[in-house]
């Protein structure tokens, strides 16, 4: 009851709200994508399961701050020799944390699956079109949730220590949590469709997710980029790429106009 007579508590809920939903942008654009590579009928399914093991595992993690705020702790250091000038080389000690690791391996798995997807996409072989209903799906719907879970658990710790940082309080990160998740499910479905539609759209997507896992390497090495660069980059090209879709449809309308004009002056 003080937390929700609290102007405070409700600002930091709001704050984290936002935070969570553009943390979250970065999953849905990888279930989005994942989940398009499944027959249609599984396509909505994959999504709502993928989103729902999020949320599952973000609370799991918020039921264990202690030991999420462990994960910061270096477990691994490893000596790094660099060229002194003058005074000789210099040594440091690189230390990681299992945040650093987990990080590091996320956006090595993000780097391979981008590639592997802008492959699967460009592959000069025959291929059916993306938008072909009756096309055979090019993944099973076991493969997609475990790729899509292991980078719940990527994306999950991120956000739940972005979510440490900001409040003190559990329940506002529980609130937090569940709304931005629940933005997440709303979404998913129209964001998978637009992707799926728009295959300029995809190769964006996929080179979003290129960004944002050497983005997770450069983390887990102590390179810190931060994320408002990021998301900013992502509203820039996908501000671009509104506009080429913009003119392309006027141009197929203005086609279709002229192409009209000549049936009716053909008769």
């Amino acid at each position: 009851m003080d937390l929700l007579a609290s102007p405070a508590a409700w600002a930091a809920l709001i704050t984290l709200v936002v935070m969570e939903v553009v943390l979250g942008i970065d999953n849905l654009v990888f279930v989005s994508i994942l989940s398009n590579r499944l027959p249609p009928e599984q396509r909505s399914r994959a999504r709502r399961i993928g989103i729902s093991l999020a949320l599952i595992m973000r609370l799991a993690l918020l039921s264990t701050l202690a030991f999420i705020v462990g994960l910061t702790a270096p477990v691994l250091t490893l000596p790094f020799e660099a060229p002194g000038g003058a005074d000789g080389d210099a040594v440091f000690d690189f230390a990681f944390s299992w945040r650093d690791l987990i990080l590091i391996a996320g956006g090595m798995f993000l780097l391979w699956k981008a590639t592997s997807e802008i492959h699967h996409t460009v592959d000069p072989q025959p291929t059916h079109d993306l938008l072909d209903k009756k096309a055979p799906a090019s993944m099973n719907f076991t493969s997609a949730i475990i790729q899509i879970l292991f980078l719940d658990i990527v994306f999950s710790i991120d956000s739940i220590l972005t979510a440490v940082g900001m409040t003190e309080h559990l329940p506002i990160m529980v609130a937090a949590v569940v709304i931005a998740v629940g933005v997440m499910l709303v979404a998913a479905d129209p964001l998978a469709e637009f992707i799926n539609k728009n295959p300029s759209v995809v190769m964006l997507a996929l080179g979003f997710l290129l960004m944002i896992g050497a983005t997770l390497i450069a983390d887990g090495f102590g390179v810190h980029v931060p994320k408002g660069y990021i998301y900013a980059a992502m509203a820039f090209s996908g501000a671009v790429e509104g506009l080429n879709m913009a003119a392309r449809g006027a141009r197929r309308r203005r086609e279709g106009t002229a192409k009209g004009a000549g049936d009716e002056g053909g008769h």
